[in-house]
């Protein structure tokens, strides 16, 4: 597999840190937006992504950028593409050295991956400091997830409140960067928290949105008065 490592992003969402993608084929082809409202499907996102292949290195030289970065530096793995490893599985060996590499360092990351293997590398991951998010399709799922232990994040309707619930009762916050203009993932930096007790909600966005947003409504989360 393949790697794409930017040291500073000029994506409005995420900020000026580190940034990585991932070759197509890491992708779970279980997951609902496979080649279908992805947000990776937009257009420069896009146009990054399908030159991974390309002009990406293997993980030996991703691990040693990783390591360059300054001590505490938060980055963001994998704006398209998921963990290591083909479709559904993951490379624990990859992702160990993902993990070795961010000690002293602040990444974080999604993903759809949910086998019981995938699961069991996750934790260890977040144990060992990088943050897997376990990506929900809508609130109703972010419960299934969430009782993992594991940090959570799922789509959400495009007019969901910024505070919320999931069926359950487990609070939602819609990510600060789609509720304030000038909110960056470089400033929030809530979806590094491994330990936060919110569930982060993402509103249907991108040139897919709508599709994305039926699939959260099948769900609507519980909207405190």
């Amino acid at each position: 597999m393949k790697y794409h490592y930017i040291n500073k992003s000029e994506n409005r969402k995420t900020g000026p840190i580190p940034t990585t993608y991932s070759e197509r084929g890491t992708c779970p082809p279980s997951c609902p937006h496979y080649e279908a409202d992805c947000y990776g499907e937009d257009y420069f996102t896009r146009l990054n992504w399908n030159k991974v292949p390309s002009r990406g290195v293997d993980i030996q030289a991703l691990i040693k950028q990783i390591e360059n970065m300054k001590p505490g530096q938060l980055w963001r793995h994998n704006v398209a593409g998921d963990l290591p490893g083909a479709g559904e599985t993951v490379d624990p060996a990859a992702l160990g050295e993902i993990v070795r590499a961010n000690i002293g360092r602040r990444g974080f990351t999604y993903t759809h991956k949910k086998t019981p293997q995938a699961l069991q590398w996750i934790t260890y991951a977040n144990l060992w400091g990088f943050t897997v998010n376990l990506s929900a399709d809508d609130a109703g799922e972010a419960d299934t997830l969430a009782a993992t232990g594991l940090p959570t994040v799922c789509i959400v309707p495009s007019d969901t409140p910024q505070h919320t619930t999931t069926p359950q009762g487990r609070p939602i916050t819609v990510c600060p960067a789609q509720i304030k203009e000038y909110m960056t993932c470089a400033v929030c930096q809530l979806c590094q928290k491994a330990d936060r007790k919110t569930i982060i909600g993402f509103r249907a966005h991108g040139t897919r949105a709508k599709l994305t947003d039926q699939r959260a409504r099948r769900v609507i989360p519980i909207v405190k008065g």
